[in-house]
């Protein structure tokens, strides 16, 4: 049994214990990256609902010892207390599944595969075999079935496409995410808010990472362990991450690299990798499907703006591609401090421009949806034009509104002039047509000055008479406000 803390993920608890206590049989698809805890939900699930289930793994070797491990486990699940023998087997796959059925006669089963695309891998047409036996006999019993895959690009064309052979059997869909960042306050007690920040703009919410840090110990300890010596097991990540995709990574390394040091268009990408630009968009579709990147645009522009700019969504690659992919041979030779003074010198800049911006991007999610903002915001982005960027932009279309948020991680606290040059980006940001009414949002780890916070509304206002845009408040946050919130 795992010792660690299991933590969140109510929701997808609920959705099993739903299809468990269902009457009808059910096929429940589950996959999501490398890391992201798929394993650790059906176990925890197991533990805690005392389920009748089996269990089991997928290993990467051949089809003849799948079948064989998957035989004997359902062969001791149906006997316990006589082991099978070593050499039992059942003759197929469609054997082993009628027996599965057997199982499921008399009282409710659930029956978890996990990695099935190990299984996919080996034995070619097994998601027909599987799909042939769910239509003749598996939906007439009581199975709660439940497969789950790493391997997302493999699920999705085996399990998940229109062409896919169990395409429409499914009755439930899981798509597990990393875990949010309010998440780190139960995982990490002991640090204080803007270390869990660092920890989630190193890590994002991969619990699997989480776990290799130790939260007895500094954050800068854990740097040293996790990232700074030539076996740390998290070097190989990314690597690993992107052979679930693609054959030959190295061309999208390049690109994930040159992303990585704030290369956003696909000429500037090309460049800086030293690629043909005619190839790039390729690469960057790619990386798109697979969600390693995004392409963002103004969200006053619309998604047809040309204005589009490529981000890394995934926290723990972004972190290695900007700080360590290009030290590994300072790390092969153990020199840790010159490394660690580069990356806290640069982390700073690297967390305000991302996993700030990207956590007040959030927080404004939550309180529209729970009505502590004056409107509610259709998109929640970022916005930028010739004249001016802002970092956190919410706009509903329908209503005229607009909401604006400057976001500083500096440790200083903030004064009235970064309040003044936000309000002052405002004309140029404005849609032209129509009248709008604009909310302003200012994020600052250490807070604002008490003349910042007597900067109001009145303050505020346009100062031409003929503006398309009225002020109709203005709230502001330190780091302490947001992390309370989105924990709430």
């Amino acid at each position: 049994m795992d010792n660690t803390p299991f933590i969140g993920r109510q929701c997808e608890l609920e959705l099993l214990q739903q299809l468990w206590e269902s009457e009808r049989p059910e096929l429940l698809i589950l996959y999501g990256r490398r890391r992201v805890g798929k394993t650790r939900l059906l176990t925890h699930w197991i533990e805690t609902s005392e389920a009748r289930a089996l269990f089991w793994v997928a290993e990467p070797t051949s089809a003849f010892d799948q079948l064989r491990a998957f035989s004997q486990a359902v062969y001791n699940f149906a006997n316990p207390g006589l082991p099978a023998p070593d050499n039992f087997s059942y003759a197929s796959w469609a054997q082993a599944f009628q027996q599965l059925a057997s199982l499921a006669q008399s009282s409710r089963l659930a029956v978890f595969i996990d990695e099935f695309t190990n299984l996919l891998a080996a034995k070619t047409g097994l998601a027909g075999i599987l799909q042939n036996t769910w239509d003749h006999l598996l939906k007439q019993t009581n199975l709660f079935l439940v497969i789950s895959g790493s391997h997302i690009g493999m699920m999705e064309r085996h399990l998940l496409s229109y062409q896919a052979p169990l395409y429409g059997r499914a009755t439930g869909l899981l798509k597990l995410m990393p875990l949010p960042f309010a998440a780190t306050r139960a995982f990490f007690p002991r640090y204080r808010p803007d270390e869990r920040v660092a920890v989630y703009a190193m890590l994002g919410g991969i619990p699997a990472y989480w776990e290799r840090f130790d939260p007895k110990l500094s954050v800068d300890s854990n740097i040293r362990r996790q990232f700074l010596t030539s076996n740390a097991l998290l070097q190989d990540e990314p690597h690993l991450l992107l052979q679930d995709f693609v054959a030959e990574a190295h061309n999208y390394v390049a690109i994930l690299r040159a992303i990585a040091h704030d290369n956003r268009t696909p000429k500037e990408i090309a460049g800086y990798a030293g690629l043909d630009d005619k190839h790039v968009p390729a690469y960057l579709l790619r990386l798109v499907e697979t969600g390693f990147i995004e392409r963002r645009v103004p969200v006053t522009g619309g998604q047809t703006s040309r204005a589009g700019r490529h981000y890394i969504t995934d926290p723990y690659l972004r972190f290695y591609f900007r700080f360590l992919a290009h030290r590994q041979t300072q790390l092969a030779m153990g020199i840790q401090d010159q490394s660690l003074e580069e990356i806290k010198r640069h982390l700073l800049d690297f967390i305000g421009t991302h996993t700030w911006e990207e956590l007040c991007r959030e927080w404004v999610y939550h309180a529209s949806a729970r009505r502590e903002l004056p409107f509610l915001p259709d998109q929640v982005g970022s916005a930028w034009n010739k004249q001016v960027q802002v970092d956190v932009v919410g706009i509903n279309s329908m209503e005229k509104t607009l909401l604006m948020g400057d976001c500083k991680w500096s440790p200083q606290v903030m004064g009235v002039a970064v309040l003044r040059e936000l309000v002052e980006k405002t004309a140029a940001l404005v849609p032209k047509e129509g009248q709008w009414s604009v909310y302003y949002v200012g994020f600052a780890r250490s807070g604002w000055t008490p003349e910042a916070h007597h900067y109001m509304t009145k303050s505020a206002q346009p100062s031409s008479p003929d503006a398309n845009w009225q002020v109709v408040g203005i709230q502001l946050l330190d780091l302490e406000q947001v992390d309370k919130d989105l924990v709430e």
